[in-house]
Formats: C-alpha cells, structure tokens, sequence
C-alpha cells in the first residue's frame, strides 16, 4: 500500500512537534567541527506548497504552522523551527512547509551527507529534483527500513536516523521497532528519532512497551496530544522516541510542549509529556 500522501496533513500539529525535535538535534550535530551522516528512512518530497489542492483540502495548517507564525515571545527552539519557515516564505503570505529534509538541509554544511529515502512513485522524482546535488545527498527510491541495515554505520561515525512511516500497514509499527534494534546493533553511538501516532491511548501505549521491551538505553519521549485520545476522530496527537537524543533535549521538551500544548489544543483534554522509556 503507497496510499498515504502527506502533503494532505503537512504543517499540522504532528509535523511541529517532528521538525522541533528534528531541528534541535541538527543543532546540537552542528555544535562539532566533525561530519555528520543523516538518514531519513520516509522521506516525503521534501517540502510542501501549502496553496496546493492536497494541502487545502483540510487545510490541517491552519490549527498547526499558520497558528504558531502569528504568536510572539515563544521559546527559542519554536523560534529557531519558525525561522526556517520564514525563510522559506520571504512574503507574508505562508506558502510553503519544509519537510524533514528541508529542516535538516537548513543545518548541514558542505561535510555532512544526507541519505534520503522515499518509496512513493509519485513522491520519489519531486523529492530528487529538490535534491539533485549528489554529493550532498543522496535521494533513492528504496525502503527506508532496509536503508538502516545497509547504510550503519555511517563512515563519518556521527549520525542522526529519522523513522516516521505513515503506519498505514500495521506491521509498520514491528518494522520500526526492529528497525531500531538493527540500527542500535550496527550503529549504537547514532541518535534515532522515531515518529508514531497517537490514534488512542491504548495503541500508543502497546507501542511504546515494544520499543521499551528491546532494552535499548537512554530512550526519551516527547509526546503531544491536542484532544481527548478517546474520541473516534482521527490522529489525536503524535510522540518522538529519540535514542541517545542531546544532552539538552529534555531541558528543551519541558519549555516547548506546554507551550505548543496551549497554543495547538483543540479541547481542554490536550496533555503532552517528557519522560524516558529508558534512562541510559
């Protein structure tokens, strides 16, 4: 199944707390002179027109991005994530979302190397045509998970690996766990970043036992939910798994998800948290 486009869905709630978590980490690589090697095993194309038809159909923006770009004194990681959308919409007008190899091509210098993979036949060529420079990345039509095996470790021995399938196969929830354990296996310094749903709590929380059964160390989570995780309505919210994730991250996580919290809520059920599944 190749059904699921995300450019119906891009800047809505779910991508913000991605690309913050996203952004952050890039931050923290760059603080070192050394080369780092980022792998995105879903891809998408890159970056997302939201005057399209797709991205106006539930214009899910509109109580995600467009809402935060209208909001003052915000802490500095949200602000460090809107200046990258600013950058890319020089007008007032919010034309354009970047996707995760847009937040991450904003950070990279000309060492790093990107490894971008999108499956998707439609997806793949626009994904390629924003990245046709291949010495900086490298963009394949290929299955992102099996990218992991052959691609760790990475020979600049920093790297960054972003999983967020669009689990619209349930087995993508199994992928992605053993993803995570062959990754660490092959590749155990790496940072993982690991995208999920929150659909309801109680498919949320099966997940998160099958990431903390493969006892893997130093496993944090960020997790925001808008509304009531009980309502049949769709995704109530979304979680980051971040292995072996910056030092400062947690620090960052408690000032920005209270925030995003207030500012995205749909309802007074919004909860967010920051915790580990593991400590190292």
């Amino acid at each position: 199944m190749l059904s699921y486009r995300h450019i119906y869905h891009a800047g809505n709630h779910a991508d913000i707390l991605k690309h913050l978590t996203v952004s952050q980490i890039c931050r923290h690589f760059i603080k070192k002179d050394a080369p780092f090697f980022y792998l995105d095993t879903h891809a998408g194309i890159g970056q997302y027109s939201l005057k399209s038809e797709q991205a106006q159909k539930n214009k899910e923006f509109h109580s995600g991005i467009a809402r935060l770009m209208s909001e003052e004194n915000l802490p500095e990681p949200i602000e460090e994530l809107l200046d990258i959308v600013r950058d890319m919409n020089p007008t007032d007008t919010l034309d354009f979302y970047p996707g995760s190899p847009k937040i991450v091509d904003y950070y990279v210098r000309q060492k790093d190397k990107l490894h971008l993979c999108e499956l998707h036949p439609n997806d793949y060529p626009i994904l390629a045509a924003l990245f046709p420079n291949k010495r900086k990345a490298n963009v394949v039509k290929d299955n992102g998970f099996m990218a992991v095996k052959a691609m760790l470790p990475p020979p600049q021995k920093r790297g960054f690996v972003l999983m967020d399938p669009p689990y619209e196969v349930k087995k993508d929830y199994q992928y992605v766990v053993q993803a995570m354990i062959d990754g660490h296996k092959r590749f155990p310094q790496g940072t993982y970043a690991i995208w999920y749903p929150v659909l309801n709590r109680q498919q949320a929380n099966e997940f998160l036992k099958s990431v903390k059964a493969t006892n893997i160390r130093n496993v944090l989570l960020l997790e925001l939910c808008i509304r009531d995780t009980e309502e049949e309505r769709g995704m109530a919210g979304s979680g980051m798994i971040i292995v072996n994730p910056p030092w400062t991250l947690e620090k960052e996580a408690k000032e920005c998800l209270p925030v995003l919290s207030k500012l995205l809520a749909e309802d007074n059920q919004a909860t967010h948290q920051v915790t580990w599944i593991t400590p190292e």
